[in-house]
């Protein structure tokens, strides 16, 4: 094909798109059914633009984005510096393999040991999301392992991904069920319990995985206490501690990690979501030079991971948080919308660090207000019939964060008159 004739090609399938877009929300909905996997159900909306903490549907309405895409769009969308450094990077080099490394994954990597603290010896091994952050640390800990030591163990309640290693160590029953017999060895212990922990670690565990703030469940953070005594119980039984940051690390919290004030350091670390500032990143940072000899040459990879693109996202993300004042911001509106909440009548429970908050309330409406607030023009999720989570973009400000403050009371009515209203 000549150089006009693709110029002509491309120019038209660009025209085609542009009418494509004029459709409506419905109409692509009907699209969706028909070409695409269930396995999401059915989208609540179509949105097709985004714009800070704003997003719109396809039949032009506005939303206040107050999930960032479960964690992930940290600076909100369509970030101008993100998006600038992004098209940069793809117009110079896009993928290379791993084959090859590039300086932006060197980069990274050294960021990232930077900004944990991590010890000398300390590596990093880039996959494309947290559930392969999580395999790869789940072949991390079984590496750990021999004859005797076998036992991996997680917490009731935990969420660290779908594929198979990461389904295991992962407690609920509905997504484990349809695809069992899973990987072998997990046990899950009560979520919380220091003594039943210190009962479960013993020589014959490989690893003791951790979420610092539970999201899946409904945002339940566990104490620095509990933290701290999973650090002793696995340095005495030669276990490895792995600390599933996917959802909480960079910056939710208003830390870099959410487990910094536990004052401990684990033998690996899992990151994904906000890394990218919404592209698709996932990182397993070993901690020492004992853990970061555990896999070696072949014995785990990825074709995508840490290619030029994905990491030069990555690096533009951490240096607009840090150079942009947003870990205080995080901080401060967090702190506003929790008090904001724990005030609000109907709200019996507030929970959360930072930009990462559940609350309850005091009826099996929550779902019921994930409808009323896109209604109103409001993006929340309802892990749970009572509990509402909020993980919007890490630049929420006041004012953003009072518009779901004032018009939540209406939010939680409409929805309990609509639940009473389907049981009859």
């Amino acid at each position: 094909m000549s150089t006009e004739l693709s110029h002509t090609a491309i120019a038209a399938e660009a025209a085609a798109t542009a009418l494509v877009s004029q459709s409506s929300g419905a109409d692509w909905l009907a699209r969706y059914s028909s070409s695409l996997m269930g396995v999401f159900g059915t989208p609540q909306r179509v949105l097709v633009r985004g714009a800070g903490c704003l997003v719109w549907d396809a039949d032009g309405k506005e939303y206040l984005d107050l999930l960032g895409g479960i964690a992930v769009n940290a600076l909100g969308h369509a970030h101008p510096f993100v998006t600038s450094v992004i098209s940069s990077q793809l117009a110079t080099l896009g993928h290379v393999s791993n084959f090859f490394t590039s300086p932006t994954q060197i980069a990274l990597a050294e960021k990232l040991l930077a900004i944990t603290n991590a010890p000398a010896g300390s590596k990093v091994f880039f996959a494309n999301s947290g559930t392969e952050a999580n395999e790869a640390a789940f072949k991390l800990a079984r590496r750990n392992s021999d004859a005797k030591r076998t036992k991996i163990i997680a917490l009731e309640g935990a969420f660290h991904g779908r594929t198979m290693g990461a389904l295991a160590l992962t407690a609920k029953e509905a997504y484990r069920t349809p695809f069992e017999p899973l990987p072998g060895g997990v046990v899950h212990i009560p979520f919380g319990d220091i003594e039943a922990l210190r009962s479960a670690v013993d020589e014959s565990t490989a690893a003791v995985f951790l979420e610092p703030i539970q999201g899946e469940a409904g945002v339940r953070p566990l104490s620095a206490e509990y933290l701290q005594a999973a650090r002793e119980a696995t340095t005495a039984a030669g276990a490895l501690l792995i600390l599933d940051e996917v959802q909480t690390g960079i910056g939710r919290t208003g830390k870099w990690l959410a487990s910094e004030d536990a004052g401990i350091v684990p033998d690996a670390i899992t990151l994904a979501k906000g890394l990218g500032g919404g592209f698709p990143i996932g990182a397993l940072i070993t901690l020492g030079s004992t853990t970061s000899a555990l896999l070696t040459a072949g014995q785990h990879g990825t074709t995508f991971g840490g290619n030029p693109v994905a990491t030069a996202a990555a690096l533009a993300t951490l240096h607009a948080i840090e150079s942009q004042g947003v870990l205080q911001n995080v901080l401060a509106v967090g702190a506003h919308l929790r008090k904001g909440l724990a005030a609000i009548e109907a709200v019996t429970e507030v929970r959360g660090e930072g930009l990462l908050i559940g609350f309850d309330v005091n009826a099996d409406v929550a779902p019921a207000m994930v409808t009323a607030a896109l209604d109103a023009g409001f993006i929340i999720n309802s892990p749970g019939p009572r509990t509402i989570r909020l993980a919007p973009p890490l630049i929420l400000t006041i004012d953003q964060a009072d518009r779901f403050l004032d018009a939540l009371p209406t939010l939680i009515a409409t929805a309990t008159a609509t639940t009473a209203k389907d049981a009859q």
